[in-house]
C-alpha cells in the first residue's frame, strides 16, 4: 500500500532539520477569583517548597509543577540550554546527581516594585490569570535570574502549581563582571618608574603587543561581535574582532540606501550603552552603524579592520588555534599569526548571500544591472519609466521596491511562496508594549520577561497574539489578498518571531510598501517560479514573460555553516551542527552554545537575540578558561 503524501504548508517550511514546536494547550481557567490573591505569598510558599525539593527535603514534583508544564534553563543545572516538557522530564532533571549539586536555591526578587510577585495574566487573551515572580539563583559556581509563572491546579484542589519556571545564569563566583561597585580605579597610585599611560596601555592591547594576544578571535563587526566582545572584556577575557571592511558598521552601512531597522529601539538596546533618549524609534543604517563605532570605542573593544583570515589550524592536543591574519594598516600590510583557543564566527546568522546561480540565462542579461539585494545601493537617478524586477518578497524586497517605486520606476515583486505581513504598528502596539517599549521596565527586565516562555508555550501565545495583529491590519491585508499577494501566519499560524526562529526569514514587517502592493503600484508576480532569464526579460515556468532593465533578487541567505565552510574549510564545517531553526526541545540549535566542533562557536541574531546571548557565550568561554568547564561536559 502506498504512502500518502504529506503536504507541508509553506508557512511551516524552516531550515533543513528544524522541528516543529509542541502543541502546548493551556490549564484551565481557575474557578476562585484571584482579586484579593497575596501574590507574595504564594511565591513564597513555592520557591520554599522548590527549595525543599532540590535540598533533598520532603516536597515531590507533582506539588510543585502542573502535569503540563516546562522549564526553561539557560546554564543554570547544565552547560546548556534546554526546555525540560512535563513532570516526568523535571523530575529526573531534578534528581540527577549532577543538577542537585549546581542548583542551590532560588529567592524572590522584591527589589524592585516592577519584579515584586504580582497577579499577572498567563494567556495573552486574559482568560487565565495566576501570579508572576521574579527570581534570583544561585547555583555552585555562580548567580542568575529567574521568573516562574503559577496558576492554580483545577484538577488537584486549585493549588498553586508552576506551569512555567525559568533560570538562567548571570555571572560565575570570584569572576563577577567588572561594573559597578567592580568597575577599574583608572590608576595605580605610587611610584611606578616607566610605566605606561592609559593610551599607551590602551594602544598594546589593541595590536596585541606582549601579552596582550587575545584568547578569544572574533570575526564580523556587527552587533554579534560587538556584543560578545564587550561581555567578555568584563569578564576579563581578551578579544579580537576582525572584519574585512575598512570600518566597525560597514556591514551595516554598505547596504541598501533607505534601510532602516524594523525593530524598535526599545528592543535593541546593547549591553552597558543603552542608545540615548532622543535615539529615533527605528534606526537608520548609517546612524547604526556609527554608533557601533561608538560603542566599540567607548567600551575598549580591541577591532582590526580591513582584516581577514587567511588560513586556520585547530590543535586538539594544545586545545588552541593558529590563525594567520592580513590586516591593513598605515596604507600597507602586515601578517600576523595568532594563538587563540577559541574562535567565534560572529558574521551574522543568515550567512553568505543566497544567488540562485542555477538560474538559465543569468550572464544573456542585458539591462541596467543584476544583483543580489546585499549588493543593492539604491535605485539611479532620473531613472523614470524603467523597469525594476525583485524577486522576493520579504523584509529586503519590500524596502528595495518600495525605493524603487519612490524613484519613478515601474516595479514588480515576484513572490515565489506566501509570506507573513504585520503592521510596524500592529506588532509594536500587541507584542512589544509593556514589555519593550516607553513605558516597559528596564530592558533587563523586559529581556526575563520575554525569554521567560519557553518556545512552544511562547509559539502559543504568539497563536493569540497573531489574531489579534491580523485584526487590526485586516483591511491591508484584505488589499494585498485582493492584488494576489499570497499571505501566511507562520508555522501553525504562530506569528512572525516563531518563523524567524524557525526558517530565518519569510516576513516583512510593513513600514509602507504593502499599501503600494495593495494599491497596485507595486505589481505581483505570484506563484512561479523563474524558468529563465533573458537578455531584457524573465521568463516564468508558466511560460508567462516579465520585461526589466533591472533585476534585484532578494532571495536572503545561507545558512551560517556554509559560511563557516568557506573561511574555515569542509573539515569543520562537517564537524559542526546545523544552525538555527529548532531542536528536540524547542531550543535554538548550535547557535550560542557549543557547536561540535572545541574552540569554535556560532553568535548571531538581531539585536536583541544579542544583547541577551552574548552574556551566555561569554560565560561558557570563561567557565572553560577557568576550570569549570570541559567542552564535552553537558
Amino acid at each position: 500500500m502506498a504512502t500518502a503524501v504529506v503536504e507541508i504548508p509553506p508557512s511551516n517550511h524552516g531550515v533543513p532539520g528544524s522541528h516543529m514546536l509542541a502543541h502546548v494547550k493551556f490549564p484551565e481557567a481557575p474557578l476562585k477569583p484571584l482579586e484579593t490573591t497575596d501574590a507574595q505569598h504564594v511565591a513564597t510558599q513555592w520557591v520554599q517548597g522548590f527549595n525543599n525539593l532540590i535540598n533533598g527535603r520532603s516536597t515531590t514534583v507533582n506539588e510543585l509543577f502542573l502535569s503540563e508544564s516546562y522549564w526553561r534553563d539557560l546554564l543554570c543545572t547544565t552547560w546548556n540550554f534546554h526546555t525540560f516538557q512535563g513532570l516526568s522530564r523535571i523530575s529526573s532533571v531534578l534528581k540527577g546527581r549532577d543538577s542537585q549539586r549546581r542548583l542551590k536555591e532560588l529567592s524572590i526578587d522584591a527589589t524592585k516594585d516592577a519584579t515584586k510577585p504580582a497577579v499577572s495574566q498567563i494567556d495573552f487573551t486574559g482568560n487565565l490569570k495566576g501570579v508572576r515572580a521574579f527570581l534570583t539563583v544561585e547555583t555552585d559556581i555562580g548567580r542568575g535570574r529567574g521568573l516562574v509563572k503559577l496558576v492554580r491546579d483545577a484538577r488537584d484542589g486549585e493549588k498553586w502549581k508552576a506551569f512555567t519556571l525559568f533560570t538562567t545564569l548571570e555571572e560565575l563566583k570570584g569572576h563577577e563582571e567588572t561594573v559597578y561597585a567592580r568597575r577599574p580605579s583608572g590608576v595605580d597610585h605610587g611610584a611606578h618608574p616607566g610605566r605606561l599611560n592609559w593610551q599607551e596601555r590602551r594602544n598594546a592591547e589593541a595590536n596585541c603587543e606582549g601579552p596582550f594576544e587575545p584568547t578569544v578571535l572574533i570575526i564580523g563587526s556587527g552587533q554579534g561581535g560587538l556584543t560578545v566582545a564587550a561581555r567578555l572584556k568584563q569578564l576579563g577575557v581578551r578579544a579580537l574582532i576582525i572584519d574585512r571592511n575598512p570600518r566597525i558598521g560597514d556591514n551595516w552601512r554598505n547596504r541598501y540606501h533607505q534601510l532602516v531597522l524594523h525593530d524598535c529601539v526599545w528592543y535593541d538596546h546593547m549591553p552597558y550603552l543603552n542608545f540615548p533618549p532622543n535615539w529615533p524609534v527605528f534606526t537608520p543604517k548609517d546612524k547604526l552603524a556609527e554608533w557601533f563605532e561608538t560603542y566599540a570605542k567607548v567600551l575598549e573593544l580591541n577591532v582590526w579592520t580591513s582584516t581577514t583570515l587567511t588560513d586556520s589550524n585547530w590543535d586538539d592536543s594544545k586545545r588552541q588555534w593558529t590563525c594567520t591574519l592580513e590586516r591593513g594598516i598605515d596604507g600597507g600590510k602586515e601578517t600576523r599569526i595568532l594563538h587563540p583557543r577559541h574562535v567565534i564566527q560572529a558574521t551574522g546568522h543568515s550567512g553568505e548571500p543566497y544567488f540562485p546561480s542555477h538560474i538559465k540565462g543569468l550572464d544573456m542579461f542585458r539591462g541596467d544591472r543584476l544583483v543580489h539585494s546585499s549588493q543593492f545601493t539604491g535605485p539611479q537617478p532620473d531613472a523614470k519609466g524603467k523597469k525594476a524586477i525583485v524577486v522576493g518578497c520579504c523584509n529586503s524586497g519590500h524596502d528595495i521596491a518600495q525605493d524603487y517605486y519612490e524613484h519613478g520606476y515601474e516595479v514588480t515583486m515576484v513572490q515565489r511562496s506566501s509570506t507573513l505581513v504585520v503592521t510596524s504598528e500592529a506588532l509594536i502596539d500587541v507584542d512589544m508594549k509593556g514589555v519593550y517599549s516607553e513605558d516597559g521596565p528596564p530592558v533587563e527586565d523586559a529581556d526575563i520577561l520575554n525569554m521567560s516562555n519557553p518556545t512552544p508555550v511562547a509559539a502559543r501565545l504568539a497563536q493569540d497574539s497573531a489574531r489579534e495583529i491580523n485584526r487590526r491590519d485586516a483591511e491591508l491585508l484584505k488589499g494585498l489578498s485582493a492584488a494576489g499577494f499570497a499571505l501566511d501566519n507562520g508555522p501553525d499560524c504562530a506569528g512572525l518571531m516563531t518563523k524567524y526562529l524557525h526558517r530565518g526569514g519569510g516576513y516583512y514587517i510593513d513600514v509602507g510598501a504593502s499599501q503600494l502592493v495593495a494599491d497596485g503600484k507595486i505589481k505581483i508576480k505570484q506563484g512561479q517560479e523563474i524558468e529563465r532569464v533573458n537578455a531584457h526579460s524573465i521568463t516564468f515556468a508558466d511560460g508567462s514573460e516579465l520585461e526589466g532593465d533591472e533585476i534585484v533578487f532578494a532571495t536572503g541567505y545561507q545558512n551560517m555553516r556554509e559560511t563557516a565552510r568557506k573561511i574555515f574549510g569542509d573539515e569543520l564545517a562537517d564537524r559542526v551542527e546545523d544552525v538555527w531553526g529548532f531542536d528536540e526541545e524547542g531550543e535554538i540549535r548550535t547557535m550560542w552554545r557549543r557547536t561540535g566542533h572545541p574552540g569554535f562557536w556560532f553568535f548571531g541574531g538581531n539585536l536583541a537575540l544579542c544583547r541577551f546571548f552574548s552574556r551566555l557565550l561569554a560565560l561558557q568561554i570563561k567557565g572553560m578558561e577557568v576550570g569549570l568547564m570541559e567542552y564535552e561536559e553537558e
